[in-house]
């Protein structure tokens, strides 16, 4: 079995038992704002660099769970069906809204693993597409086409243009939309006109969804946890910086980049001498809205904004849908302590209505610490168990209990910023 390993500058900052003392109150905190809606499921990406642990991306169409441990699929029937049956009360028919990577056999056999969930939970589920990369699968002649997965199963994949006719015409019904398809492109005229209930919010994808607001909630909450614990919010969150309307491509706009890089790293280098810290301090560079780990590059000191090659330049300037990109975040970079065969870690934590069914280690083979590991070319996935009696035995990689428990209020407090942020959406904030 793997194992996960630490440096030894682990907690060398933060004050594990302080937040220990004050679980409960944490706890009742947290669950005042979940009584509200909370995503009906998400992943938080979150860094632990032994000084700080910070949430450092919260997806809201989680595209994993082929990840999850034989434990965290079956905790993820029950609170799937409560879920559903309390935006939906006496729900039969589910349909899954799923991306267009029909050659991406991974995410194929992540959406065959949600509808075997949501189906044990008692509902009929069917999984639709646009195809409009592969309009020939909707000229089948019962419009869906069955693929192979990377386990090699079977997953059968409707057009969704047919299916949302029959609604139309009320040949056929569903009550709920399971949205796995984060909108990159923006929001189908028919799928508005289907007239179903959909969850996460359509509002909420990539086409009008920003990072930025993501982290202006999330540190927002983490002022409110930091103060209960008696830290520094900055421990459990990221220092970032918006340029807008600029083009990476050019010249003058990199200068404005750079400006705001050199803030920003002058913030960082004020909290790691604060902090008595012995680090540089780095920060990424992303497209404001987007996911797959796309346009993200690291940067170690201000000046290598002027300096950006073609090719950084283009990963920066197009998104997954081929858009171009004008709206940039630049984030504080959290290096991890978090080793799998002396690999560079992360932890994904995986949560239905705030409620953890587990997640997984992202291991990268090609990258170091200070690094994006969320990229092709040598990343894996280790199962991480949610179960406190079965984890690292059974199950999953062997973690410690009293840090994993952070992580849980962690990925819990950025459920509820997401929470915070879908409304302003619904609401055109």
């Amino acid at each position: 079995m793997n194992k996960l390993t630490l440096s030894n500058q682990f907690s060398k900052t933060i004050c594990i038992p302080c937040i220990q003392k004050q679980q409960l109150e944490i706890n009742n905190w947290l669950k005042k704002y979940e009584e509200n809606y909370t995503p009906i499921y998400s992943s938080v990406d979150i860094r632990d660099a032994g000084f700080k642990i910070a949430v450092v991306d919260t997806n809201l169409f989680p595209a994993g769970f082929n990840n999850l441990c034989e434990h965290g699929t079956e905790d993820a029937i029950n609170f799937f069906k409560n879920a559903i049956n309390k935006r939906v009360p006496g729900a039969k028919r589910i349909l899954i809204a799923a991306e267009e990577h029909t050659r991406n056999t991974w995410y194929l056999e992540n959406v065959r693993i949600l509808q075997e969930i949501i189906e044990k939970a008692g509902f009929e589920v069917v999984i639709a597409t646009f195809f409009n990369k592969e309009p020939c699968f909707c000229e089948e002649a019962a419009h869906a086409i069955e693929l192979k997965t990377a386990a090699g199963k079977t997953v059968k994949i409707h057009c969704f243009r047919p299916i949302l006719e029959n609604i139309k015409n009320k040949t056929t019904s569903f009550d709920l939309i399971l949205m796995n398809n984060d909108l990159t492109a923006g929001i189908p005229d028919d799928l508005v006109k289907a007239g179903i209930p959909m969850f996460p919010s359509i509002h909420a994808g990539w086409h009008s969804r920003l990072k930025s607001e993501h982290f202006r909630h999330t540190n927002e909450l983490m002022k409110e946890f930091a103060y209960m614990v008696g830290l520094d919010p900055w421990l459990f969150s990221c220092l970032y910086r918006v340029v807008d309307h600029l083009d990476v491509n050019k010249e003058d706009d990199r200068q404005k980049l750079y400006l705001q890089a050199k803030e920003l790293f002058e913030e960082i280098q004020a909290k790691y001498t604060l902090h008595h810290i012995d680090e540089k301090p780095f920060i990424f560079i992303k497209a404001n809205s987007g996911t797959y780990g796309l346009g993200v590059i690291p940067i170690e000191n201000p000046e290598q904004v002027l300096t950006l090659n073609s090719r950084k330049r283009g990963d920066l300037s197009r998104d997954k849908a081929a858009q171009e990109v004008s709206r940039f975040i630049l984030q504080e970079g959290v290096p991890t302590i978090h080793r799998i065969e002396e690999h560079p870690t992360e932890v994904c934590v995986y949560q239905i209505d705030n409620n953890l069914v587990g997640g997984f280690y992202r291991v990268h083979t090609g990258k170091n610490s200070r690094e994006n590991l969320n990229s092709p070319g040598g990343m894996s996935f280790q199962k991480m168990c949610p179960h406190l009696d079965k984890y690292g035995k059974d199950c999953g990689i062997e973690h410690n209990l009293n840090i994993f428990d952070i992580y849980r209020i962690l990925a819990r407090i950025a459920g509820v910023a997401a929470t915070r942020e879908i409304k302003d959406l619904e609401h055109g904030k």
